[in-house]
């Protein structure tokens, strides 16, 4: 969600270099939300006789964040205009405010593993429960990928849209997301309770 940062970092210093030093610092800033995230629940995966309370309190941990997020609309105007020497921490705050690493969850305790997965979930969930280090592995992987499309898009608006194209065109997804976090928490306490039973 950074990306018109990285945009507007490019477009006020004029320069494609000041676009990847945003790029490096949301980058920098997103990976340790995930990790701030993931980590309390790599350490709690140890207790195993806990692990349905932990699976259920999860699940409504997700559901409750997505509906906070549905009912607090409105964004600090102070988050409008980042300098560029605080994106890292801005990335880190969004990340943990949004609830980016929230989504990978379900599947880090195994919320899913109820009923039957694509391949991709499959080996998602079978990587992120080896080791810590793959839970590290798994997170640069997650943030190289979102940074990448960001990335990717902010270098196009950049290059060859400008700032009149984003001014014009915003749109805000903080209803979708919320709405997908409150779903997928929703699915993942429905199947848990399920196969409870």
């Amino acid at each position: 969600m950074g990306w018109p940062l990285a945009v507007s970092a490019g477009l006020m210093d004029k320069s494609p270099r000041a676009l990847f030093r945003a790029l490096w610092a949301l980058s920098a800033g997103h990976l340790l939300a995930t990790l701030f995230v993931l980590l309390p629940f790599a350490f709690l995966l140890v207790l195993a006789e806990w692990q349905r309370a932990i699976q259920l309190i999860a699940s409504l941990l997700v559901i409750g964040f997505g509906i906070y997020q549905l009912m607090a609309r409105r964004h600090p105007r102070a988050l409008a205009r980042i300098p560029p020497t605080q994106l890292g921490l801005w990335s880190f705050a969004v990340a943990i405010a949004h609830g980016a690493a929230l989504m990978l969850v379900p599947i880090y305790l195994g919320l899913c593993q109820a009923f039957e997965l694509d391949a991709g979930h499959r080996a998602a969930g079978a990587l992120m429960k080896a080791s810590l280090g793959m839970m590290l592995l798994v997170s640069v992987v997650h943030v190289t990928a979102m940074v990448s499309a960001g990335g990717c898009l902010a270098w196009l608006v950049y290059r060859y849209l400008g700032l009149k194209f984003i001014s014009r065109s915003w749109f805000n997804l903080d209803a979708v997301w919320a709405t997908s976090l409150v779903l997928v928490g929703a699915v993942a306490l429905a199947f848990n309770l399920v196969s409870w039973r």
